[in-house]
């Protein structure tokens, strides 16, 4: 697909595999809930990427288990290994090079999971920021990426979504926007229908009264 060339009102990031990588932790923590739980850890563990906690337990339909309570209990053991997490490769400086006001995270993890991770990362938490705690429809529904274009103050279709996940793609697809995919943390290559990148060490932006334009060298 064709680099992204027009001019951008504000970016919006997922955070987990888009500018932290904390996929470790998480799938040591949900391998741990699999097993208790007598599920197929390594058939499960791929399935947890990109939704909201609560939905992935939801979906499950287990008997006697209460997904918000499930939820909470995973959160709090993801709250407590942090120690490889760690930036995606340039995100630190691309997102330094960004006016505040101009871009946002749009998470899927809880807000206080997500202040987290990005602290372990070295990164910055925006004042602008949504996470699961925020929106009742997460991803694959576009709310959380309308919302973030709202709190902004800019139009969804004006913006470009950085993602890695399928549902997060949907999400940024369905609130119409562009959709940028970082594959940093994709294990094999896979046909996309969007622009991708490894990460942001080759990316650059330019900041104009009109917007914002993203480049790769």
């Amino acid at each position: 697909m064709t680099f992204p060339t027009r001019t951008y009102a504000a970016f919006l990031f997922d955070m987990d595999g888009t500018i932290l990588t904390s996929i470790a932790s998480a799938e040591r923590t949900w391998t741990k809930w699999a097993i208790a739980h007598g599920l197929d850890a390594a058939t499960f563990v791929p399935t947890i990427h990109g939704v909201q906690s609560v939905e992935t337990v939801r979906r499950l339909g287990l008997p006697g288990v209460d997904p918000v309570a499930e939820a909470a209990a995973i959160t709090a053991a993801e709250m407590e290994d942090v120690d490889d997490i760690a930036p995606i490769a340039g995100a630190a400086a691309f997102l330094a090079s960004l006016p505040p006001e101009r871009w946002t995270i749009v998470t899927s993890a809880p807000r206080a999971l997500a202040e987290v991770r990005l602290k372990a990362a070295g990164l910055p938490v925006p004042a602008t920021m949504i996470a699961a705690d925020d929106i009742p429809n997460g991803k694959p529904a576009p709310d959380c990426f309308l919302v973030a274009a709202e709190r902004l103050g800019v139009a969804a279709g004006d913006c470009l979504v950085f993602e890695d996940a399928a549902a997060g793609i949907t999400a940024g697809e369905a609130a119409g926007a562009d959709v940028l995919v970082i594959t940093a943390t994709h294990s094999h290559g896979v046909e996309m229908a969007h622009p991708t990148v490894v990460d942001y060490v080759r990316l650059s932006v330019t900041v104009r009264e009109d917007g914002l334009i993203v480049t790769q060298d």
